[in-house]
């Protein structure tokens, strides 16, 4: 826990007019100094000129202590004004270099080295050995005996009323969200109604619970712990004229804690029978007794799995990858691309595609977010974006990060991702180093997928689960998807994430440098594959629970015991990995 300090101001001064004999506080030694030294001063000029330097001198220190303040706050606007003439559209003009990595210049690169890419014959890495580090197995205490944590906390004679959630978001925000609803049915007593989809403007996607999710393996798995039922009773709904609507609706405050709950919102349910939180996306704090949070393992690891009509395809697709990687051993890498077109609009970096490409995102922005990029208190920096990592990976500067690693063209790569901005001219160079590249659409047959709709959370669920039995991982942007999936994975591989997440700024960095050579470059991204194996295995030491010692990205230990307890069964009914390489069916 950093230490707090405190900064302490002395706001007495002593009047330089008005009686002597109102007392002031004591000038500060250093203050004390400077005024004995402006005295000095004066005495060494002409009286004539002592009267009218003083009240000069008097003049301007009213100046500095009335406008000190407003120059506080005008110096991040100098800072800001300072880096425009730097690596903004200013540059060109005064002959200023841009800052290195501040300009997209990644193709220029890849056609620069693309010789020495295609003739390196040095030593390809070995999917089977790219982790070294092993996790170092503590002691622990031991598990407690799941019946008896059931007697203790989770069996009940009755039940203090009905809890409905509207989960929004895309698949693994609707995750979180059914996740921590569970936990708060548990901590509040309450019987769960299965949770509601919100539909959303984004998204378009109508799917339900039961669309994603099989409702009969929820209800089962999470007896004995929380009361699940698919709807209210007839005679709460007749109550509220069959409108969910009508019931009394609690909005709750972001990351709310335990004593929230039991203080604000467990009185209400008592006295309504029932209540509605809407929206109900990290509505619960992370820091919560551990029989709560075990509530939540049992949610992510057991409870949700992915329904038959998901599972079933899903299944195909992980097996069609393993015989598609005959060369690695049925290892492949799977990567998470976001150079979604909404992705880059909403980033608002600047890529090579000059006009065309600005019309393009300036039109998407409109439409997805009407005016809020132009308002006049918003300010765009590309450059600044680009130089701090926040612009999302082109499909060829992931390839050329994966080639620097060491992973040759026979790798396998599965592609997981929404519909690719200029996908034709992006994804060309990709496969260039990569041929043998796939998708779900390339993977499974039309008829296969002619079920699911596009963009929807059930297309998203056969990504999860292609990427969640990979080999490798790679994630390009953040979200909820990559940082569940590194949390499963961990939950799998025993705290081992087996996730590449790339350093941007490092990487922008190099492929803005146009002298780089193809040896520089590989020695720094085998570096940062080391660096990646080695934090795959850490667990953030923290004293105070926050949304980054999140249970959902690091589940060990507080999942160790359902780890250990359903060691045969998780993960949406799947088996692992290296049981579909050995059957190959």
């Amino acid at each position: 826990m950093k230490s707090k300090s405190h900064a302490h101001t002395g706001n007495g001064y002593a009047s330089e007019s008005g009686s002597s004999s109102s007392p002031s506080p004591p000038r500060s030694p250093r203050r004390q100094s400077s005024i004995n030294m402006s005295h000095c001063r004066r005495r060494l000029r002409p009286k004539a000129l002592s009267h009218t330097t003083h009240r000069l001198e008097s003049f301007a220190a009213g100046i500095i202590t009335r406008w000190n303040l407003r120059y506080f706050f005008l110096l991040p606007l100098l800072y800001i004004s300072g880096f425009l003439m730097c690596v903004g559209p200013f540059s060109a003009l005064i002959g200023h270099a841009p800052l290195p990595g501040s300009v997209y210049r990644s193709h220029e690169i890849f056609q620069k080295l693309w010789p020495a890419i295609e003739s390196d014959n040095s030593s390809a890495v070995e999917l089977s050995t790219v982790w070294k580090y092993k996790r170092k197995v503590r002691e622990h205490k031991p598990c407690p005996n799941i019946t008896a944590v059931q007697h203790e906390h989770f069996a009940s004679s009755g039940y203090n009323g009905f809890l409905i959630v509207e989960a929004n978001g895309g698949l693994n925000q609707q995750r979180s969200a059914i996740c921590n609803a569970v936990a708060v049915a548990g901590l509040l007593n309450a019987i769960l109604v299965i949770p509601h989809f919100e539909f959303h403007n984004v998204w378009r996607d109508p799917s339900e619970f039961g669309d994603i999710y099989d409702e009969d393996h929820f209800l089962s798995t999470l007896e004995g712990y929380v009361k699940v039922v698919k709807e209210l009773p007839e005679v709460l709904m007749e109550r509220y004229n069959y409108n969910i609507s009508n019931i009394t609706t609690i909005r709750v405050q972001a990351w709310a804690p335990v004593s929230y709950y039991l203080g604000v919102v467990y009185p209400i349910m008592q006295k309504e029978g029932v209540i509605r939180i809407s929206p109900f996306a990290n509505r619960l704090a992370m820091n919560v007794p551990p029989h709560i949070q075990f509530l939540r393992c049992l949610t992510n690891y057991k409870a949700l799995r992915f329904a038959s009509s998901i599972s079933i395809l899903a299944k195909k697709l992980v097996n069609r990858m393993i015989q598609k990687s005959s060369r690695t051993g049925g290892k492949y890498v799977a990567v998470h691309l976001r150079f979604e077109e909404d992705m880059v609009a909403f980033s608002c970096c600047i890529y090579d595609g000059g006009e065309v490409e600005r019309l393009e995102m300036d039109s998407v922005r409109e439409k997805g977010w009407r005016g809020k990029f132009k308002r006049k208190d918003r300010v765009i920096l590309p450059d600044l974006n680009r130089i701090e990592g926040k612009c999302p990976l082109t499909p060829l500067e992931v390839g050329m990060m994966l080639r620097g690693m060491g992973f040759d063209n026979n790798t396998s790569i599965y592609l997981a991702s929404g519909k690719i901005y200029q996908a034709e001219r992006q994804l060309a160079p990709l496969i260039k180093m990569f041929p043998n590249l796939h998708t779900k659409k390339s993977l499974a047959a039309p008829d296969e997928l002619a079920p699911f709709k596009e963009y929807s959370s059930q297309l998203a669920a056969l990504d999860y689960t292609v990427c969640l039995f990979s080999e490798v991982f790679v994630t390009t942007q953040g979200g909820n998807f990559p940082h569940f999936l590194m949390g499963h994975r961990r939950f799998l591989y025993d705290g081992h994430a087996k996730t590449i997440n790339p350093d941007k700024r490092k990487l922008v960095g190099l492929l803005g440098n146009a002298s780089i050579s193809w040896r520089t470059f590989k020695g720094q991204m085998e570096s940062m594959l080391v660096d990646n194996d080695r934090k795959g295995i850490l667990v953030p030491r923290v004293r105070k629970f926050n949304r980054k010692t999140s249970v959902y990205t690091y589940p060990l230990p507080e999942c160790r015991c359902l780890q250990q307890l359903h060691t045969s069964q998780i993960d949406n009914s799947l088996d692992s990995r290296d049981n579909y390489i050995r059957r190959k069916t």
